[in-house]
């Protein structure tokens, strides 16, 4: 800066707990450096990546953002779990990880209610083990002989496999899975499927993916034990704890224990070379399963299905878990059935399976959301400048009203949506910004953009429709962060017109030198507008097909080519007949701004008939 020895430093982050503790090391390693004392850089870099892990979104909702965003689809995390906005305004949708907004509360219910579930599924044709809720291991035992062993035992609210075993075949193993079971809800019991435990992923009408699932298990080499084997598989950099790795770490708990026990070994066995010791009968990747992709061996009726309980239950995104030996033939023919139905189901097991192509799930949610060709955009317009911000704002959201849109509009005024204020204040800045892309009321939106939030946090926006600059003048709003010169000013101001859409307009004062110079740093189209018709830019523009606006003869004129459409002054009363040339170059770049929002003529002439400004 221009003050020796004060430095700003611009860091890159994805997540910004994470980018200001990583500056925060680097500061510490420097000093430490200078200092020549001791500095712990791996304790550091564990720091980065544990704290990296709590912060970033989990790898389901990430695929769906990864894929939102490559449709150029905005998006915004709402919270620090898994809830985010993608689109803005009017055209907004939600996600909370693989659920969607348009899911009900009740589906949801019905889902996370196993009992219920299955009752439906019978009632709609769908093949379900026999079973029911129990209260207490007696009443567990009495159903398990009613129903034949091998049963399934786990809560009847649950998820992620927790608390579930299967292939229970005596009294002493249902009383371990009976309290694994009750740790987490009610309990119950139903008929154990033998098989193969597949996840099938449907989104919509369609079935985008499927997995075989395998419990966790490890191979015997004659040398290790089991626990030094789990230990040993446990290594894989592809399993971590929770959800973040593609893979989870084994568990070792009391079901491991059971389960070994019911092959005759202990954690302190030392299995012969090649035999397959299983540590748990469920296949879930959370208790560190692996998965193997089967989506094109998908049998059309299981398909069928599977979509069937989707709709039953009423999930747009839905894990529908199946057992059968295999899913080339149909379930009825192989005495497999539907185990259980699922609210935002983990995509892991789908994106990066253990062995097999992953698939574009993310994608099929994002396309179940948006149609294609829709990328969840409302029309937006920043209106930066020296003098006339306001104004222009306010007349731009006029114009628009004017076109029957719902309009949301921040200035230094405060927020208003649809006519109504909603905040007060000087609300020219980008928290403002973001406020009025969520309100689901907003078909379009205008922003006032002043250059305190441009230097605080940038723009509330990725992108938008149309850049308006109104002039830079002399530069009356210098010394702020260190914007000392007009040149400084004209560098800030321009950051809308490099951030408009690569297919729209920015609309820019040609008479004002500093405006005119940042045409080469627009991405769009510019089109100029000035009070002199004889201006050497409006010619240049005209003589290549392109748009001007410019004053003649008492009236406002747009031009392209041989098209004119004219405005009379007279007909616009804040101007007073053209005589305050500041509201004058307001309406022209108002006008300007509607021409590129494609805003009917009729509308804009009824507008600025009708705008008024009182002598403030």
């Amino acid at each position: 800066t221009v003050d020796i020895g004060v430095y700003q430093v611009v860091v890159a982050y994805s997540e910004e707990a994470v980018g200001r503790m990583a500056l925060d090391s680097a500061q510490t390693l420097v000093q430490a450096t200078l200092q020549n004392t001791s500095f712990d850089v791996e304790a550091a870099i564990a720091r980065l990546r544990d704290t990296d892990e709590d912060e970033r979104l989990g790898p389901s909702t990430g695929a769906i953002v990864q894929a939102a965003a490559a449709r150029g689809i905005p998006w915004r995390r709402l919270t620090q779990g898994s809830m985010v906005q993608f689109g803005w305004g009017s055209h907004q949708r939600r996600i909370q990880a693989a659920e969607v907004d348009a899911t009900s509360a009740v589906s949801e219910s019905i889902a996370q209610d196993k009992e219920l579930t299955k009752k439906l599924l019978h009632a709609a044709g769908a093949p379900v083990p026999f079973g029911r809720p129990v209260n207490n291991v007696d009443e567990a035992w009495t159903v398990a002989c009613d129903i034949g062993l091998p049963v399934v035992v786990k809560p009847q609210d649950g998820n992620q496999g927790k608390g579930v075993t299967v292939n229970v075949t005596n009294r002493e193993h249902l009383e371990v899975a009976f309290r694994a079971a009750a740790e987490v809800g009610q309990v119950m019991v139903e008929k154990f499927l033998s098989g193969n435990d597949f996840r099938l992923l449907v989104v919509g009408q369609q079935l985008v993916a499927a997995a075989r699932r395998d419990p966790p298990h490890v191979i015997g080499d004659g040398i290790h034990s089991v626990r030094e084997l789990v230990t040993r598989v446990n290594g894989d950099p592809r399993r971590g704890e929770g959800h973040s790795t593609s893979l989870t770490k084994i568990r070792f708990d009391e079901i491991a224990i059971a389960r070994l026990d019911a092959q005759g070994l202990t954690p302190q066995s030392v299995p012969a070379k090649g035999r397959r010791i299983v540590l748990r009968n469920n296949a879930n990747l959370s208790t560190g399963g692996t998965a193997t992709d089967v989506t094109d061996d998908v049998h059309p009726e299981i398909a069928a299905n599977a979509i069937a309980a989707a709709r039953m239950v009423g999930l747009h995104v839905c894990g529908v878990d199946i057992v059968c030996e295999s899913v080339l033939h149909p379930m009825r023919e192989q005495q497999g059935g539907i185990v259980e139905v699922n609210a935002a189901p983990g995509l892991r097991m789908h994106l990066s399976p253990s062995f097999g192509k992953g698939r574009p799930v993310g994608e099929a949610i994002v396309s179940h959301l948006f149609g294609h060709g829709d990328d969840g955009r409302i029309p937006v317009v920043a209106v930066t400048g020296t003098n006339g911000k306001t104004t222009t704002t306010r007349l731009i959201a006029h114009l628009m009203a004017a076109s029957s849109l719902r309009v949301g509009m921040t200035n230094t005024d405060g927020v208003y949506v649809n006519g109504h204020q909603i905040d007060s204040g000087d609300c020219s800045g980008p928290k403002s910004a973001r406020n009025v892309l969520m309100h689901p009321d907003v078909d379009a939106a205008v922003f006032e953009t002043a250059r305190g939030g441009i230097l605080r946090e940038g723009l509330g926006f990725d992108r938008c429709q149309v850049a308006v600059v109104t002039n830079i003048g002399a530069g009356d709003h210098l010394g702020l962060n260190y914007i000392t010169t007009v040149e400084d000013l004209a560098v800030l101001k321009r950051v809308i017109v490099q951030n408009v859409a690569p297919t729209v307009d920015a609309v820019r004062n040609a008479a004002d030198p500093m405006v005119y110079a940042m045409g080469p740093s627009c991405p769009g189209n510019v089109i100029f507008f000035t009070a002199d018709h004889r201006h050497p830019a409006k010619a240049t523009q005209r003589a290549q097909g392109k748009r001007t606006v410019y004053v003649d003869d008492g009236a406002i004129v747009a031009a392209q080519g041989s098209w004119r459409e004219r405005i009379a002054l007279s007909d616009i009363p804040f101007t007073h007949n053209g005589s305050i040339g500041f509201q004058v170059e307001n309406v022209m770049s108002s006008v300007v701004a509607a021409w590129s929002l494609v805003l009917s003529w009729d509308a804009v002439r009824h507008g600025l008939s009708s705008f008024s400004t009182d002598a403030k």
